[in-house]
């Protein structure tokens, strides 16, 4: 089967907090940043999903671990959930799209995390 190398979609909500709490602790500037940019920021955001990263807005995401991708029941949603770095700091990522093609994502996402770990 072919594997895209790029994944590109918007996502209706994304969250991001500091993840493990033994992590490196976030000073204020990046907490401001992400919540203007992602967090409570109304708009879609953009993500591109790539072999080893994922690009949230201007934030890229690496060290990825811990990937989950669903739909939830009774939702027409498709979400991520997974642990990150960017930079030398250590997140937990929630990226969930709502669009009409969220099952299509989700196909794509689960393609991407299957040959991420090989």
């Amino acid at each position: 089967m072919l594997v895209e190398s790029e994944i590109q979609y918007l996502a209706d909500k994304v969250h991001v907090h500091r993840w493990p709490q033994d992590s490196l602790p976030w000073d204020d500037s990046t907490k401001r940043n992400l919540d203007d940019l992602i967090n409570k920021n109304p708009h879609k955001k953009k993500i591109l999903v790539s072999e080893e990263s994922v690009q949230i807005e201007d934030y890229t995401f690496n060290s990825l671990k811990k990937i989950g991708i669903s739909v939830p029941f009774f939702k027409d949603e498709c979400t991520m959930i997974l642990e990150a770095n960017f930079g030398e700091l250590s997140a937990h990522v929630h990226i969930t799209t709502r669009s009409s093609d969220f099952l299509d994502t989700f196909n794509r996402l689960i393609l991407w995390r299957k040959n991420l770990k090989n």
